[in-house]
């Protein structure tokens, strides 16, 4: 367990856990308030991302900025990291010996932000967290408590760039984050 995020990204700066690191250009720790009570998971960086160093700063990314505009979230008030901190190559799902190889640094950065709520962006991250029997499709806008930590599974914005039927859905569940953190 390491006592703060500097410490802890410091050490995974030179990951070579998994064959993620032959490709990467930059380690994607993650961003936003370390004392953050709400945090968003996604499942991995992208190209701007990888490029860029920053989660979710590509089309999906800036999508997520939009519905945190309309809804009134600050994007320097909330944490957001992914399970997979290097960039799986063609952007394709991580494998499950990435996930293992990195699961320990999203897990120790939960440990240090103390999030009351956590956003799970998409399967990978709802998997990865619940468990494979659980489905996107129907977890979505149904919190789930675990270990005094409301989660609330959603969309990935990618999704919503290849459908926007979803994005109703989205605003809605990100909405219900929004009135939690309110009371």
């Amino acid at each position: 367990m390491y006592e703060n995020l500097d410490e802890l990204k410091s050490s995974m700066l030179n990951c070579r856990k998994c064959k993620l690191c032959k490709t990467r250009q930059n380690v994607v720790f993650g961003v936003g308030n370390p004392n953050a009570d709400v945090m968003f998971i996604g499942e991995g960086p992208g190209g701007d991302e990888d490029r860029l160093g920053e989660p979710f700063v590509g089309k999906a990314g800036q999508l997520m900025n939009k519905a945190f505009d309309i809804l009134e979230i600050n994007r320097k008030d909330v944490y957001i990291a992914n399970i997979v901190k290097c960039r799986p190559h063609f952007n394709r799902d991580p494998e499950e010996d990435e996930i293992k190889a990195c699961i320990g640094y999203l897990r120790n950065q939960v440990m240090i932000i103390k999030p009351k709520i956590i956003v799970l962006l998409g399967k990978i991250a709802l998997q990865n967290i619940f468990g494979k029997e659980y489905k996107i499709t129907t977890s979505r806008g149904k919190w789930i408590v675990k270990k005094g930590i409301m989660y609330m599974p959603t969309w990935h914005p990618a999704a919503l760039l290849r459908d926007e039927t979803k994005k109703i859905e989205f605003l809605s569940d990100l909405n219900s984050v929004v009135k939690l953190m309110k009371k």
